[in-house]
């Protein structure tokens, strides 16, 4: 049984973990005999921008057949054409997919990761690439309305953004496969959907690779490149150093979202675009890095909007944490990852306000009694509980480990993962990981290292305020 333990030193950090590891499993749910791990706080279904790459996440603690399923389902309930659901949920006793929206693809990394966590299953693997393929060629046929090479949302849902200013006149539904014609916003070229390409294609070489069918990786790698190409080439502005949607006209938009910080998730942006965005924006702190980090708009911008209510044009929302881990390890931003998990633990507080959402200002939850606003969110629990792991403990990655080396009070972090025992404890100045309870390695030094899955060839970077 997979399960992890933390012992800390550091009375509010283990209250706060403690009670993370008791709420999420409060979101465990009956769907038709199939046990899921829902959203939360309101939100009572599986949906694909939260619940897949939560599930993956949940896998650590519990591998009795939840996490799994939040994966499993959305590739089981794929249409003949390819199109996932965004969203699944229960319908008098029956399971039931929806396609009245995309509702984001943060899917296909964590459902590669699973791969390595549910110890390598071929026929998973198998059925995950024949999955994603089908996926990329739906997202082609069907969302290059005008045939300018650049994908297009159709809705509001399409991205999860709910309520956002930018979408303007745009439905927040769209039920039929024929594009919109009487809105102004869209078809809306977006690099979301243009990085949900790309992330697909990655993951299909990468298949294709542990496969060991080369060819075929260098053929996925070519077309997901070719994605990336084009969203740099149409949907980046240089002079502000960003990505912008463009309006059906194809009109740039003006409003600066955190959509860069997405790409980077997706990994749709090369190294030297992502660091301008970082270091002009997501680090201004007129823009992102407000006393709160990360709010979905730049507080500069006039579609800001500071609403206390599930909304996207302002506020921070703990899906946006959840999302910045990736986002950071995938461009060597990881020294980022303690500076804002300490800001989200201080903004849960003692209250452990697990909410949607954060006042950028102050830091306040915003507690109410509408979706989101109760202290039940998954996905900022599941950002708790994998902040600290980054900060504190152990993480799998492929087939990497990763240990986190943070100074102050003494710790013990232990992860059980596939009847292997890693774990990590400071005593003093003193770090030491383990294997099985096999010294793998001994430092003074905080930051981050990384070995294979036995503990060997230790990689030490850095994470800054640790």
């Amino acid at each position: 049984m997979n399960k992890t333990v933390f012992k800390t030193e550091d009375a509010f950090l283990q209250k706060l973990y403690d009670e993370a590891e008791k709420r999420i499993c409060g979101n465990l749910r009956d769907f038709g005999g199939r046990k899921v791990l829902v959203e939360g706080a309101g939100y009572e279904k599986i949906w694909l921008e939260t619940q897949p790459m939560g599930g993956e996440m949940f896998f650590k603690r519990d591998n009795s057949g939840a996490a799994l399923n939040n994966i499993l389902l959305f590739m089981e309930m794929q249409r003949d054409d390819g199109r996932l659901p965004g969203s699944i949920t229960l319908k008098d006793g029956m399971i039931s997919p929806e396609f009245n929206k995309m509702q984001g693809f943060f899917f296909a990394e964590p459902a590669l990761n699973m791969y390595y966590l549910i110890r390598e299953d071929r026929e998973y693997l198998n059925f995950l690439g024949a999955v994603l393929e089908r996926f990329d060629r739906w997202l082609w046929s069907e969302r290059d309305s005008d045939g300018d090479g650049c994908l297009e949302s159709f809705c509001v849902y399409d991205t999860g953004e709910d309520c956002a200013v930018r979408y303007k006149d745009a439905p927040n539904y769209w039920t039929v496969c024929e594009a919109p014609t009487d809105y102004y916003a869209v078809p809306m070229a977006s690099s979301d959907v243009m990085s949900w390409s790309y992330s697909a294609r990655n993951v299909i070489s990468k298949i294709y690779k542990i496969q060991g069918r080369e060819e075929k990786y260098e053929e996925w790698q070519t077309k997901a490149k070719e994605v990336r190409l084009k969203t740099e080439g149409y949907l980046w502005d240089n002079e502000r150093g960003a990505f912008f949607d463009r309006y059906k006209d194809h009109k740039m938009q003006s409003t600066l979202t955190h959509a860069t910080l997405k790409a980077m998730y997706w990994g749709n942006i090369s190294k030297e675009k992502a660091d301008v965005f970082v270091n002009r924006h997501l680090l201004n702190e007129k823009e992102f890095w407000t006393h709160m980090p990360l709010p979905a708009v730049s507080v500069s911008d006039p579609d800001f909007r500071n609403i206390k209510e599930n909304n996207w044009s302002g506020q921070c929302e703990s899906l946006i944490y959840q999302r910045a881990l990736r986002a950071f390890e995938n461009y060597s931003l990881e020294h980022l990852i303690p500076y804002i998990g300490k800001k989200l633990f201080a903004a849960v507080g003692q209250d452990m306000a697990f909410v949607q959402q954060f006042d950028p200002f102050t830091g306040k939850p915003s507690v109410n009694a509408s979706s989101g606003g109760q202290p039940t969110y998954g996905p900022a629990i599941l950002s708790v509980l994998e902040y600290i792991e980054r900060m504190y403990g152990i993480h799998r990655e492929g087939d990497r480990l990763y240990f986190g080396l943070a100074k102050g009070p003494d710790y013990e972090y232990i992860q059980v993962l596939n009847d292997t025992e890693y774990s990590i404890c400071r005593r003093g100045n003193v770090f030491t990981g383990f294997v099985d309870q096999k010294t793998v390695f001994e430092t003074e030094k905080s930051g981050r290292i990384t070995t294979d899955l036995y503990g060997h060839d230790p990689e030490r970077s850095s994470l800054n305020e640790l």
